[in-house]
């Protein structure tokens, strides 16, 4: 674990809250990313305070939807938000290394890959693990919304059942939650 003063996990939340209120009433990210930060990031490396794990849709952009700017959020993509231990290895990286004390595990309406999970012949070779994931997760469930919101509960206990994130959570207050970002309105649900 870093020695660097982090943010705690409830003022996290709370800032990407805000960050979402923003986007949503301006419709603009406001996150600085200056060639000032460029440098200073550059030079001192990143201090995100959230991670953001999500899908790899070309229609969520975290740091956007967050109003964040460059080394804020530690963002894991990857198609339809599914959880492995490549993607766990990240979040740990994040809060051991960098001591980020909240992991967003965060799904989108609308999503492909929930899309594709309800047809059984789209399991091509390289995608039939995400959508192996996807079909745990949802079972018989036929609404997409409710399916999405599913997707990402088993993520979060994907995440929860790991050995380190749990000695973060009890050591280190470290903390999970889901979401779910509605592409039509720009609004991020937190569940």
């Amino acid at each position: 674990m870093t020695d660097k003063i982090t943010m705690s996990a409830d003022k996290a939340l709370k800032r990407l809250k805000e960050g979402n209120k923003r986007y949503m009433e301006t419709g603009l990210s406001n996150g600085d990313v200056s060639p000032a930060i460029r440098l200073k990031t550059s030079g001192h490396g990143q201090e995100p305070f959230a991670v953001v794990v999500t899908c790899s849709d070309a229609r969520v952009l975290p740091e956007t939807i967050f109003s964040t700017g460059i080394g804020e959020l530690f963002v894991i993509r990857v198609a339809g938000n599914v959880i492995d231990d490549h993607q766990l290895g990240s979040i740990e990286y994040a809060a051991s290394h960098l001591g980020v004390k909240l992991i967003v595990i965060m799904g989108h309406t609308n999503c492909g890959a929930i899309g594709a999970a309800y047809h059984p012949d789209d399991d091509n070779k390289y995608i039939r693990f995400i959508l192996h994931e996807i079909r745990s997760a949802i079972g018989n469930e036929t609404d997409p919304e409710k399916a999405c919101i599913l997707n990402v509960k088993h993520s979060i206990e994907a995440v929860e059942e790991s050995l380190e994130i749990q000695k973060e959570e009890h050591e280190h207050s470290l903390k999970v939650v889901g979401a779910v970002y509605h592409i039509d309105t720009g609004e991020v649900d937190f569940l």
